[in-house]
């Protein structure tokens, strides 16, 4: 099941009235990660991860509604860093002996379609495609056996990263280079089920820069794998319901500029496309 947030068509553009919704998207997926041009989204009463899927009865074109980030997350997004052995070398980096991450703040929550902001001052700002777990309920020191039970489902993610800060005096302070506003595109949905063992053979991950790929790899290549993070991390903080876990993105990272379009695309989950501008 994909789980979309979303403005209903009268309110469609940005700046339109009316209150976001979650709905059901319904349709066939290509292999580019895009809906056919009969997908639709059935509006929901109250957001699933809290009170279930319940129609409300209203049906939209997809094409019509304006999709927003499937997820705020009402506690914290964690963002485990140097998880592909190709992109902590490319970087210069070692890879870690256990899990290292670091917070994102939710305001950095953006959407499909929704701009990211170079701040003044940052000289060279990153994508990072990934995949993005979503956590269904509140879970401490989660065993891996029972990792499937706390996740709700699955979206595709953009980790962009400051770079020239990360790199400068302030080197590993990793919230501070990826923590500004617009700094977390999520979307387009959240894709409810998610096959474990799938993800640890390997589902491809493409991030486009301006249509040419610049990245690609696949989830068979993560150091550490999803339970494996769940496990570590819940054994550090209590997660909670909306929570987000970036994965790690691949090898091939590089620098956006105001301008340029960037998508993200995950085999069999959809894609994520955002424009870079400035403030």
């Amino acid at each position: 099941m994909r789980i979309a947030r979303f403005i209903p068509p009268r309110s469609a553009e940005p700046g339109g009235g009316g209150d976001p919704q979650f709905g059901v998207v319904q349709g066939q997926l290509d292999e580019f990660g895009q809906l056919d041009d009969d997908a639709t989204v059935v509006a929901l009463a109250g957001d699933p991860i809290f009170s279930g899927v319940n129609p409300l009865g209203g049906t939209y074109r997809l094409a019509d509604v304006r999709l927003l980030a499937p997820v705020i997350p009402r506690s914290k997004v964690v963002a485990v860093a140097r998880n592909y052995a190709e992109h902590a070398a490319e970087l210069g980096n070692e890879v870690p002996e256990q899990p290292l991450f670091f917070l994102k703040p939710n305001t950095s929550v953006i959407g499909p379609g929704d701009a990211i902001v170079r701040p003044d001052g940052v000289e060279r700002l990153d994508y990072e495609g990934e995949l993005a777990i979503v956590i269904g309920r509140i879970c401490k020191d989660v065993p891996v056996d029972k990792v499937s039970e706390v996740i709700y489902g699955m979206t595709v993610a953009n980790d962009v990263t400051a770079r020239d800060l990360q790199r400068g005096p302030d080197n590993g302070h990793f919230t501070r280079a990826k923590g500004f506003d617009s700094f977390c595109p999520l979307g387009p949905w959240i894709e409810t089920e998610v096959d474990l063992d799938a993800i640890k053979a390997g589902v491809g991950i493409q991030t486009f820069l301006n249509g040419d790929v610049v990245q690609d790899g696949d989830t068979g290549h993560l150091v550490f794998d999803i339970p494996t993070l769940i496990a570590h991390v819940s054994g550090v903080m209590t997660l909670l319901p909306g929570d987000v876990i970036l994965t790690g993105t691949p090898a091939g990272v590089g620098p956006m500029e105001p301008g340029d379009e960037i998508e993200v695309s995950i085999a069999g989950l959809g894609s994520l496309i955002n424009k870079v501008g400035t403030k």
